[in-house]
C-alpha cells in the first residue's frame, strides 16, 4: 500500500480498490471481447437513461428498465386520475349520501342548512336541494314520480353525463309525470306506457332536483309528493323516505387524497360496465393494480406511484382547472376575466375525441351536469360563470377585499346569484358567519341606478353589511355566478359581468 492510500480512512480504501477492480475487470472484458461496446448515458428530463452499446442499438441496462416502468406507471397514473375524476367524484357523492342516518338507495335526502350545503361541490347556497342515489343492477328498472310545480332537477350516470332533465328544463316542463330509468341491459318492461323513459350506460345514478318556490311551506308540500321506488313495487309504492344528515359529520363529496382515490376508483370499474371509449385506459390502469373483477392490492411499489401521482395528478388538476387553455366553449366575453365553468358538451363527447381537460376541468370543482345547465334557450335552465382572477389577473386571495359591481337589469327571469368556494375543497367557503352567497332575492343595498356593489372580504364595508361574503385570510377562493333562467341580453351580450377589482377598505 502506497502512503497516499494509507493515509485515508478503511470505507474509501475500500471503495478505492472497488472501483479499481472494476476499471481493470472491464479492460479485461474489453481485451478478451475487443468488438464489445462502451454503455451510452442519455440525458432525459426524467433523469440518465443508460444503454449498452449506445441508444439506437443498444438495450436498456436493468436499472434503467426498472426506472422506465416506473415512469411509465407514473404517468398512467397521473392521467388515470384526471381521467377518473367524473366517476370517483361521483362516487363521493354516494358515500356522503350513506352518511345520513338510515340511509338508503332510493331514500331523498334534504340539503338546506349551511353545514349540510358545504359537504358537496359548488352547492348553490341560495335554494334548497333534493339529492338520490340509485342502483338500477340491484333495484332493476326505477320510477321517479314527479309533482306538478316549479321544480329543475336531472338523473345524471356514474360519469356525471346526462341522462335526463326533470320538472322545468325536462320533458315534463313542470307539469309532472313518472320517469323510468333503465340500466344497462335493461329493456322497458310490460305496463311501462306513459312514462318518460330514460335509459344510461351504468347502474349507478344520482339525481338531485331544486325545488323552486320562495315559500318553505309550498317546497315543503310539493316534497311530499316525490315517489320513487323500482318499477316491480309500482301497484303498491311505499312512502319515499326523506332523511337528513348529521351536521357533525366530516366526510365531503370531493375526489379524496392520497391512495383512497384509487381505492374508489377500483370499486367503481368492479361495479360498473367498461365503456368503450375506456377500453385502452383500462389497459393502462392494470399494471396500477386496478382491473374489473379483481381485488384491489397494490404492493408498495405500486402504493409509492399510485400516491405520489394522486399529488401530480391534483396539481395537474388545479393548472388545467383555474387556468384553462385551448378550452373554447369557456369563453364568456373579451376582456374580462369571468368564463362559463361548465364548458364542455354535456355527452363529454366532441366530434373526433372525448372532452378529457374540459370534464376535469368542471368535475374537479363542481358536481353534475344536466342539458338545462348550459343553456341555450332565453328563459329556461341556467348559466354559470366562474373566476379565479381579479381584473388585473391576480388570484383571488382571502386576505384582500374585492369588489363586484352587478350592472342594472340582470338578463334573469328568476334570479341571480353569487356564491363563494374555497378552493382547498371546491365547497362552500367556511366563515364564521356561515354566509357564502348574495342574490337579488335579498335585501340588497343598490345603487342609484340599480346596480348592486358586491363585496367579499374579511371585513365588512361600513354600511354594506348585507352586501358582503366574507373570506379568511390565508385560505384562497373562487366564485360562481349564476343566472337562472337568464334572457336574451346574457346571449347576445348586451349585458355583461364586470370583473372583481380590489379595494383598500376603510379603517
Amino acid at each position: 500500500m502506497n502512503v497516499f492510500a494509507s493515509q485515508l480512512p478503511r470505507r474509501q480504501v475500500l471503495g478505492l480498490a472497488t472501483a479499481a477492480a472494476g476499471v481493470l475487470a472491464a479492460a479485461a472484458c474489453t481485451e478478451a471481447n475487443p468488438n464489445r461496446s462502451q454503455t451510452e448515458t442519455v440525458d432525459t428530463r426524467i433523469g440518465k437513461l443508460e444503454f449498452t452499446h449506445d441508444f439506437a442499438n443498444g438495450y436498456p441496462t436493468k436499472a434503467t428498465v426498472e426506472k422506465l416502468y416506473d415512469e411509465r406507471d407514473f404517468q398512467r397514473a397521473c392521467q388515470a386520475y384526471l381521467w377518473a375524476l367524473p366517476m370517483v367524484s361521483a362516487g363521493e357523492v354516494e358515500h356522503v349520501y350513506m352518511q345520513a342516518p338510515g340511509a338508503a338507495h332510493g331514500d331523498i335526502l334534504r340539503l338546506e342548512t349551511f353545514p349540510e350545503l358545504s359537504r358537496f361541490l359548488t352547492a348553490n347556497a341560495t335554494t334548497p336541494y333534493t339529492l338520490t342515489w340509485l342502483n338500477l343492477e340491484t333495484s332493476g328498472p326505477y320510477v321517479l314520480e314527479i309533482p306538478p310545480g316549479p321544480s329543475a332537477g336531472f338523473v345524471d350516470d356514474l360519469w356525471q353525463r346526462p341522462v335526463t332533465d326533470i320538472g322545468l328544463p325536462g320533458p315534463d316542463k313542470g307539469q309532472g309525470g313518472k320517469f323510468l330509468l333503465l340500466g344497462p341491459g335493461q329493456t322497458a318492461p310490460a305496463g311501462a306506457e306513459g312514462y318518460f323513459v330514460a335509459r344510461s350506460s351504468t347502474f349507478n345514478h344520482f339525481v338531485i332536483i331544486r325545488l323552486l318556490s320562495t315559500e318553505a311551506q309550498e317546497r315543503q308540500v310539493m316534497l311530499e309528493k316525490f315517489r320513487f321506488y323500482s318499477f316491480s313495487e309500482r301497484s303498491n309504492p311505499p312512502a319515499t323516505k326523506v332523511i337528513r344528515l348529521d351536521e357533525g359529520g366530516r366526510s365531503l363529496a370531493n375526489a379524496p387524497r392520497g391512495l383512497t382515490y384509487w381505492e374508489k376508483l377500483a370499486r367503481w370499474v368492479s361495479e360498473e360496465p367498461v365503456q368503450e371509449r375506456d377500453r385502452v385506459m383500462m389497459a393502462m390502469l392494470r399494471p396500477l393494480g386496478i382491473e374489473k373483477g379483481k381485488p384491489f392490492t397494490p404492493d408498495e411499489r405500486q402504493k409509492k406511484i399510485l400516491t405520489e401521482a394522486v399529488l401530480v395528478g391534483e396539481a395537474m388538476a388545479k393548472a388545467n382547472d383555474f387556468d384553462k387553455r385551448q378550452m373554447e366553449l369557456s369563453h364568456y366575453a373579451d376582456g374580462v376575466q369571468w368564463h362559463f365553468s361548465l364548458c364542455l358538451d354535456v355527452s363529454q363527447e366532441a366530434d373526433s375525441y372525448t372532452q378529457l381537460d374540459e370534464r376535469a376541468a368542471w368535475f374537479y370543482e363542481a358536481t353534475s351536469t344536466s342539458a338545462g345547465m348550459v343553456t341555450k334557450t332565453p328563459g329556461v335552465g341556467s348559466v354559470y360563470l366562474g373566476t379565479y382572477k381579479d381584473k388585473d389577473g391576480d388570484w383571488l386571495d382571502g386576505a384582500m377585499t374585492y369588489r363586484l359591481r352587478v350592472p342594472p337589469n340582470a338578463p334573469v327571469q328568476q334570479f341571480w346569484s353569487l356564491t363563494v368556494y374555497d378552493v382547498d375543497t371546491r365547497m362552500l367557503i367556511q366563515n364564521n358567519q356561515r354566509i357564502a352567497d348574495r342574490s337579488s332575492r335579498m335585501d340588497l343595498v343598490k345603487n342609484e341606478d340599480g346596480s348592486v356593489d358586491l363585496y367579499v372580504g374579511p371585513k365588512a364595508p361600513a354600511g354594506l353589511v348585507k352586501n358582503w361574503i366574507p373570506c379568511v385570510p390565508g385560505r384562497a377562493w373562487f366564485c360562481y355566478f349564476r343566472l337562472y333562467a337568464p334572457t336574451e341580453a346574457h346571449f347576445d351580450r348586451t349585458w355583461t359581468l364586470p370583473d372583481f377589482q380590489m379595494v383598500i377598505p376603510e379603517p
